[in-house]
C-alpha cells in the first residue's frame, strides 16, 4: 500500500516537471533551450516526456487547424491581393532593378572619385602626421646641420653653444626616434672634437705669433700704439671660451703660460752672429717688443688668462737676459756709428716698451756702461785718425797767398797773431796742417760723444761730466800716444821734431776754447762744482818735453854719428894747423840746425845747443880718454886741441840767441882746462893751486890727468916725441914720473 502510494506520488512529481518542461519549451527562446532538454535527459522518465510532447503537438495541431479553417476566408482573400500584389511587386521590381542599374551606372564616377578622395583623405592624414612629427624633428636637425656649419667655418664657440641647445633642449623632444640615439651618442664626440679643434687653432696662433713678432715689434717700435691690431686674437679668446664652458680653463690657462714662457726663452736667444750687424740688434728687439705688446694685450683683455705677477717675471727674465746678451755682443763692436746705432735702437727699445708699463731703468742704466764701450771705441777709432793726420803732415808751416785762405786756416784753428795779420802775401802760419786738423778732430769727437748722451734722460751736468771725461782719455791717452808714437818713430828729422813742439805749443794754447767749446753745447758753466778740467795741456806738455828730448837724443846722434869719422894718428909727430875736417862737418851741420830753431820756445833752442855742445865735448874727453888709445903724442893732442878750439868758436858764435856771454863756451870748459894743461905742461900751478875755488885748472880731475899721462910716458924713446928737447930727454921722464906719483897722492887723499 505504502509503495502504491509511493508510486503514486512519484508520478505525479513526474508530471508536474514534465509538465514544467513543456511550458518552458513553448515560452523560451530557442538559443536558450539546450539546458532544458538536458534536464528531460538527465532524468530516467525522458519516454514519458516524449508522449507528453507529442500529445502536446498534437493539441496544438488540432488548435492551429480550427484557427485556420476558421480564418480561411481571409486567407483566400489575402491570397487574392497578394496575387494582385505580385504582379504590381513584379512591376516595381523590374523599375527598381531599372532604376538600380541606372543608379550603378551613374555612381560609377561618383565611386570611382570617392574612392580617390578617400585616397587623398588617407594620404592628407598621412602628410600631416608626417609634418607634425617633422615639426618636432625639424629643429633638431636644423640645429645638427648649424652645429656642423659652425664646426666647418671653425666658429668653435658658437658650435658649443649649439651642441648645449642641442642637447638640453631640442633632443629630449625627439628621443624616441633612431638618429636622436646617434647625435646623443655623438655630443661626447663633437664637444672633444670642438675642444681638439680649438685647440690646435691655439697652437696655429701661438706659431704665427711666434713668427710674426718681429713684424709686431717692428711696427710696435715704430708707431707704439695699434702694433697688436696686426694680430687676430680671437683664436685665444674663443679656445678660452670653450675651455671655460667645458670647465678646463685652469688647464688652458697652464698650457698657454707654459707654451709662452718656451716661446719667450727662444726670443730672448740672441743669434751667435747679432752683433756683426745693425739689423741682428734691430731683429732681436723687434722680436723681444713683439712678444710683450701680444702679452700685454692679452693681459688686458682676457680677463685673467695671464696676470701682473706672470707678466712680471717674464719681463724679469727678459730684462736679465737681453741685457747680458747686450753686454756680451757689445764687447764684441768696434765700429762707433754701430755702438751708437746700437744705443739709439736700444733707447727706442725702452721706450717702447715703457709706454706699455714695463720698467726699463735697468736697460737705461746698461746704456751708461754701453757709453764706456762707445768711448773704447771712439778713441780706437780717433787714433787711426789721428795716425793718419800726423804720417800725411810735411811738418812744415801752412803757406797761405790769400785773405781768403788765411781766413779758412784761422776759421779752423783759433789763432790770433797780430804781427803775421800785417805780413803781406804770401806768409806762412808757424804750425803745420795737423795743427787745425787735430782740433778739428778733437771737436768732433766730442760731437760724437755727445750724440750718444741724447735721449738718455741725463742732466746737462751729466752729459759734461760724460764728454769732458772722455776728451780727457783722447787726448792724455789717444792722441798723446800719437804723438809720442810719431816723436819715437826712427826715421823722425830734426825739422819734424821741431815742428811738433811748435805745434804743441799752439794746441797747448787752444785747450782754453775747447773748454769753452765743451761748455756752449752742454750748457754747463766751467765753474761748476762737479766739472771736470780738460788735462789737454799736459798732453801737450808732455809731448812737447817728449820731442825736446828727441832733439837732444837726436842732436846726440848725429854728432856721434860724425864722430865715427874721426880717424885721429895718436902718434904722429906733426904740428897739425887746422881742425879735422869731420870735426867741420859736425860745427856746419850744428849751425844749419840750430838755423831752424828760430821759431822754437826759447829755451827750447838754447837748451838743445847746450845739450848738443856738452854732449860734443863728453865725447870728445871720451875719444881722448878711451882704453883703445894707450899712446899719444904732443902732435895728436895739438891736433885735438885745434878741433876742441873749432868748437869753442862756434859756441861763442852765438848760434842759438838768449845766452848770456860765455855760458855756452863752458860746454867745453873740461877739455879746454885739460888741453891747457897738457900743452902749457902747467904741472906746477895744477899741483900747487889744486883744492882752490878759484884755481886754473879746477875742472881737471886728477884721474884723468893721470889717465892721459899714463899715455904720454915712454913715448920720447919710441916716438922721438919730445925731439926738440933731447937733452932734457931723462929730466922730462923723470918729471913725468915725479907728476904721476904727484898726482896718485891727490887721488888718494883726495878719495880718503
Amino acid at each position: 500500500m505504502e509503495r502504491g502510494k509511493m508510486a503514486e506520488a512519484e508520478s505525479l512529481e513526474t508530471a508536474a516537471e514534465h509538465e514544467r518542461i513543456l511550458r518552458e519549451i513553448e515560452s523560451t527562446d530557442t538559443a536558450c533551450i539546450g539546458p532544458t532538454l538536458r534536464s528531460v535527459y538527465d532524468g530516467e522518465e525522458h519516454g514519458r516526456f516524449m508522449e507528453k510532447l507529442e500529445t502536446r503537438i498534437r493539441n496544438h495541431d488540432r488548435e492551429i487547424e480550427k484557427m485556420c479553417n476558421f480564418h480561411y476566408q481571409g486567407f483566400v482573400d489575402s491570397i487574392t491581393e497578394l496575387l494582385k500584389v505580385r504582379g504590381e511587386a513584379q512591376k516595381l521590381k523590374n523599375q527598381v532593378t531599372d532604376t538600380n542599374r541606372k543608379l550603378q551606372h551613374e555612381g560609377k564616377e561618383l565611386v570611382i572619385a570617392m574612392e580617390e578622395l578617400k585616397q587623398c583623405r588617407l594620404q592628407q592624414r598621412n602628410i600631416s602626421a608626417t609634418v607634425d612629427k617633422l615639426m618636432l624633428c625639424l629643429p633638431v636637425l636644423e640645429m645638427y646641420s648649424k652645429l656642423r656649419d659652425q664646426m666647418k667655418t671653425k666658429r668653435h664657440y658658437p658650435a658649443l653653444k649649439t651642441l648645449e641647445h642641442l642637447e638640453h633642449t631640442y633632443l629630449p623632444q625627439v628621443s624616441h626616434y633612431r638618429f636622436c640615439k646617434v647625435m646623443v651618442d655623438n655630443i661626447p664626440k663633437l664637444r672633444e672634437e670642438i675642444k681638439d679643434v680649438s685647440m690646435s687653432d691655439l697652437k696655429d696662433f701661438l706659431e704665427s705669433i711666434r713668427k710674426h713678432s718681429d713684424k709686431i715689434g717692428e711696427t710696435a717700435m715704430k708707431q707704439v700704439p695699434g702694433a697688436q691690431d696686426l694680430v687676430d686674437f680671437s683664436p685665444v679668446y674663443r679656445c678660452l671660451h670653450i675651455y671655460s664652458v667645458l670647465g678646463a680653463r685652469e688647464t688652458f690657462e697652464n698650457y698657454y703660460r707654459k707654451q709662452r714662457r718656451k716661446q719667450a726663452r727662444l726670443v730672448l736667444q740672441p743669434p751667435s752672429n747679432m752683433h756683426e750687424t745693425l739689423d741682428g740688434y734691430r731683429k732681436y728687439f723687434n722680436q723681444i717688443v713683439g712678444f710683450f705688446v701680444v702679452e700685454d694685450h692679452i693681459l688686458h683683455t682676457t680677463q685673467g688668462l695671464v696676470n701682473r705677477a706672470y707678466i712680471d717675471e717674464l719681463w724679469e727674465m727678459a730684462l736679465s737676459k737681453t741685457i747680458a746678451a747686450l753686454r756680451t755682443h757689445s764687447s764684441y763692436c768696434s765700429d762707433p756709428n754701430l755702438v751708437l746705432d746700437l744705443k739709439n735702437l736700444i733707447v727706442l727699445f725702452a721706450d717702447t716698451l715703457q709706454v706699455y708699463g714695463f720698467p726699463v731703468n735697468q736697460l737705461f742704466d746698461m746704456l751708461l756702461e754701453i757709453r764706456d764701450q762707445y768711448s773704447e771705441t771712439l778713441l780706437k777709432k780717433w787714433a787711426g785718425i789721428f795716425r793718419n793726420i800726423l804720417d800725411s803732415d810735411n811738418y812744415s808751416p801752412i803757406p797761405v797767398t790769400s785773405e781768403e785762405m788765411y781766413k779758412k786756416v784761422v776759421g779752423q784753428f783759433p789763432f790770433q797773431d797780430t804781427e803775421l795779420e800785417k805780413q803781406p802775401f804770401p806768409k806762412k802760419f808757424p804750425f803745420s796742417e795737423f795743427v787745425p786738423k787735430v782740433y778739428n778732430q778733437i771737436k768732433e769727437f766730442i760731437y760724437a760723444c755727445l750724440k750718444f748722451s741724447e735721449d738718455l734722460h741725463l742732466s746737462s751736468t751729466e752729459v759734461d761730466d760724460m764728454i769732458r771725461k772722455s776728451t780727457n782719455l783722447l787726448l792724455t791717452r789717444t792722441l798723446s800716444n800719437s804723438l809720442q808714437n810719431v816723436i819715437k818713430r826712427k826715421n823722425i828729422g830734426l825739422t819734424e821734431l821741431v815742428q811738433i813742439i811748435i805745434n804743441t805749443t799752439h794746441l797747448e794754447k787752444s785747450c782754453k776754447y775747447l773748454e769753452e767749446f765743451i761748455t756752449n753745447i752742454t750748457n754747463v758753466l766751467p765753474e761748476t762744482v762737479h766739472t771736470t778740467k780738460l788735462y789737454g795741456t799736459t798732453t801737450f806738455k808732455d809731448a812737447r818735453h817728449a820731442a825736446e828730448e828727441e832733439i837732444y837724443t837726436n842732436l846726440n846722434q848725429k854728432i856721434d854719428q860724425f864722430l865715427q869719422l874721426a880717424d885721429y894718428d895718436w902718434m904722429t909727430g906733426d904740428l897739425g894747423n887746422k881742425a879735422s875736417d869731420y870735426l867741420v862737418d859736425l860745427i856746419a851741420f850744428l849751425r844749419s840746425t840750430f838755423a831752424v830753431f828760430t821759431h822754437l820756445p826759447g829755451k827750447v833752442a838754447q837748451t838743445a845747443c847746450m845739450s848738443a855742445c856738452k854732449h860734443l865735448a863728453t865725447s870728445l874727453m871720451q875719444l881722448l880718454l878711451e882704453a883703445e888709445v894707450r899712446q899719444l903724442t904732443l902732435g895728436a893732442l895739438q891736433q885735438f886741441n885745434l878741433d876742441v878750439r873749432e868748437c869753442e868758436q862756434f859756441a861763442r858764435s852765438g848760434p842759438v840767441p838768449g845766452f848770456q856771454e860765455d855760458t855756452l863756451q863752458l860746454a867745453f870748459i873740461d877739455l879746454r882746462q885739460l888741453l891747457d894743461l897738457f900743452i902749457q905742461w902747467d904741472w906746477s900751478t895744477y899741483l900747487a893751486d889744486y883744492g882752490q875755488p878759484n884755481c886754473k885748472y879746477l875742472r881737471v880731475n886728477p884721474v884723468t890727468a893721470l889717465t892721459l899721462l899714463e899715455k904720454m910716458k915712454d913715448t920720447s924713446r919710441k916716438n922721438n916725441m919730445f925731439a926738440q928737447f933731447r937733452k932734457n930727454e931723462r929730466d922730462k921722464q923723470k918729471l913725468i914720473d915725479t907728476v904721476a906719483k904727484q898726482l896718485r897722492g891727490l887721488i888718494s887723499s883726495h878719495h880718503s
